[in-house]
């Protein structure tokens, strides 16, 4: 005699359904990581206040390139909440110290209308980087690393402006053309755009300001503003600039 097929039990149904909802859970824990790093990222993002499309898209062709074959590691890492939490206050710290800057910037545009030095110092905002460039021929005669009078003029004005801001770290960059005078006692561009750049510091120094502040470097014919295919390209790319950036407290 046949038997009649049972027919599984409502309590059967629930096991089978609840092994169900079970299986393939794991995803969620690699979508939330995802979730919290994509929200990282356009905070980030948001921090930069202007995006430069063409810069981003190197920058992420470049970390694509570097990522390569490390995509399914970085696909099953986890970040915590106290790492998010640093990335977090770090950007937000970005964030204030650009809004800051840019109010010095403000200061900067104003000294240059008040002092009429407008046509001489031009200034320019990046990133929180404040630029301060000065043509190199104002500063010094041709060949020569001591400061003329007129430059030393000059950088009593930006003095001023440097003691009222004291949260500001200089780096005071030298710069040449890519030729060296002839009969010139100095090696190379190198070392007239070093010593250059020191004697700025060194005159700084005497005004008062401190040493921790200021930094000196010379790049020589390097970062040319303009090709060096002119007498007047090249008087443009001699030049001195003043880069200012926010000393965070502690450091």
């Amino acid at each position: 005699m046949n038997k009649k097929p049972q027919r599984p039990s409502f309590t059967d149904d629930l096991v089978i359904l609840e092994t169900d909802d079970n299986e393939g859970n794991e995803w969620l824990t690699t979508f939330a990581d995802l979730s919290m790093l994509l929200l990282v990222f356009f905070i980030l993002l948001y921090s930069m206040s202007t995006l430069d499309t063409e810069k981003f898209s190197e920058t992420f062709t470049s970390v694509t390139k570097a990522l390569q074959g490390q995509m399914d590691q970085i696909a099953t890492s986890r970040i915590t909440n106290e790492e998010a939490g640093v990335l977090l206050d770090q950007v937000l710290m970005q964030r204030q110290i650009i809004e800051s800057q840019r109010k010095v910037f403000s200061e900067v545009k104003a000294l240059q209308t008040e002092k009429g030095i407008e046509g001489v110092v031009s200034a320019t905002f990046e990133d929180g980087v404040i630029t301060l460039r000065a043509p190199g021929d104002v500063f010094f005669a041709p060949g020569q690393v001591s400061l003329t009078p007129l430059g030393e003029k000059i950088i009593l004005t930006l003095k001023d402006f440097f003691t009222q801001h004291p949260d500001q770290v200089i780096n005071i960059r030298g710069y040449t053309d890519d030729s060296l005078p002839s009969g010139s006692r100095y090696q190379d561009n190198w070392e007239i755009s070093a010593l250059r750049a020191v004697n700025v510091l060194r005159f700084l120094l005497n005004q008062g300001i401190e040493p921790n502040r200021l930094t000196a470097t010379g790049l020589a014919s390097l970062n040319p503003l303009v090709p060096n295919t002119t007498t007047e390209n090249r008087a443009k790319n001699r030049r001195v600039e003043f880069i200012l950036e926010k000393r965070v407290t502690g450091q």
